[in-house]
């Protein structure tokens, strides 16, 4: 796996496959085939974000739930409350 880190706050916004195509540019960062993009990333690019790849999928992982180190260990954000609506049972 390989996640898409915002420098500021190191928090793991993205992540995806190891084969997953991410091409990260001085304005944008670009996801899936460059023939036909999957989708544009508009705030986060080579100036303000990291590719961080070899990382290991926590098993609740959910973006900005965690940081991620250089070395790929991942740290749930201390006070970070699931914005999801709760489950119903």
């Amino acid at each position: 796996m390989k996640t898409i880190i915002d420098n500021e706050t190191n928090t793991s916004k993205y992540l995806v496959a190891d084969d997953y195509d991410i091409r990260m540019l001085d304005d944008k960062t670009e996801m899936g085939d460059t023939n036909n993009l999957d989708f544009v990333i508009g705030d986060l690019n080579r100036n303000n974000a990291t590719l961080i790849t070899g990382v290991t999928e926590p098993d609740d992982w959910f973006g900005c739930k965690y940081t991620c180190s250089e070395d790929g260990t991942f740290t749930l954000v201390d006070g970070w409350v699931d914005p999801r609506p709760e489950a119903e049972e």
